[in-house]
């Protein structure tokens, strides 16, 4: 990957969705105008191992630019020879991530875990800054991380200032503690604090289920940028309608034509860079999440699951544009499996 890229407000971002942010999402959330899109979370003793299963997970191409490849990992032997090898790949821009609070990954001290360790956590930021600068057109390292782990530590400001020192371009930061998980609300406060506490750019994420909550975010805030999760997990849209609102420009109608446009071109995207089994039973359970809202969903889902091929799934699918409207009111449910 080679474009430089800027953070600026206009230009939405798509999170590190264990799972969920595969090269397909990437591409269809791009179509959308989703600017920097980051991988799943990929295991930097994974790649030390030559785990078969991170070849997936680091899948690109050139029109999937710029692509943050987000590593997670607690051991510094491994991120040494892992970044080296990245590097030498042509992979260019890199994310920490500091801020997953699932418990198979806290158990091997990474993710948020991180933040009961901030010298460890920087010493991992520091090999990467240092790492991704030997990119024959400089590398970038950003760091995503939470307030802290436990509530009512807060450490995220300090973190946040070691870490510019270190050399760090960015920082993510989703307003929760770690043992919060996805419970409560995003306190997006913090994120006006830290972007006055530090004068690299700050991404701000959490609760951004809608369009309208990532221009209030940064209105709120005056932060650098927003970052898409779950909302775009719903609908890859978003970004179209985040920037129509930046530009006061009319909004895409969310009805059952534009996400039988969505699901059309996920399906087409996942049969193009994955092809497989895999990749068919994983875009086959996606789709009726495109479709929350319309009503007759739970007979589109038991089509779903009796289709044998792409054909029959390209068709099944296709009765989504005649779905009655959907509620854009509708609540986004949780995803606690999500690392953001």
């Amino acid at each position: 990957m080679t474009q430089q890229f800027a953070i600026t407000p206009d230009v939405p971002w798509l999170a590190p969705l264990a799972g969920y942010s595969d090269l397909p999402f990437r591409m269809l959330s791009r179509s959308y105008g989703c600017g920097p899109a980051c991988s799943e979370m990929v295991s930097v003793k994974g790649m030390a191992f030559k785990n078969s299963g991170t070849r997936r997970l680091i899948a690109t191409c050139p029109e999937d630019d710029p692509m943050i490849l987000q590593l997670f990992g607690s051991e510094a032997q491994y991120f040494h020879p892992v970044m080296e090898k990245l590097v030498s790949m042509g992979y260019r821009n890199f994310d920490l991530n500091a801020g997953c609070p699932v418990r198979k990954v806290l158990k091997s001290g990474s993710g948020v875990q991180l933040m009961e360790d901030l010298d460890k956590l920087v010493e991992l930021a520091a090999i990467m800054v240092e790492k991704a600068r030997q990119h024959p057109l400089g590398g970038r390292v950003g760091v995503k991380f939470r307030l802290g782990f436990n509530k009512g530590e807060e450490v995220f400001l300090d973190l946040a200032r070691r870490l510019e020192d270190t050399g760090v371009d960015w920082v993510t930061l989703h307003p929760r503690y770690g043992k919060q998980m996805f419970a409560g609300q995003a306190d997006w406060a913090k994120l006006a604090e830290l972007k006055r506490a530090v004068s690299i750019p700050v991404i701000g994420s959490g609760d951004l289920f809608a369009a309208e909550a990532g221009v209030r975010c940064l209105d709120e805030t005056g932060i650098d940028a927003v970052m898409f999760a779950r909302g775009a997990l719903f609908d890859p849209s978003i970004f179209a309608r985040f920037i129509a609102l930046r530009k006061g420009t009319p909004l895409p109608v969310r009805d059952g034509a534009l996400l039988s446009e969505i699901v059309r071109e996920h399906i087409r995207l996942t049969r193009l860079f994955e092809g497989d089994t895999r990749s068919f039973r994983k875009i086959r359970s996606i789709i009726p999440r495109y479709a929350k809202g319309l009503k007759g969903i739970r007979a589109l889902r038991a089509s779903l699951l009796e289709c044998r091929d792409w054909e029959d799934l390209e068709r099944a699918a296709a009765v989504i544009r005649d779905l009655e409207p959907a509620d854009p009111e509708a609540p986004y449910p949780l995803v606690d499996d999500l690392c953001q």
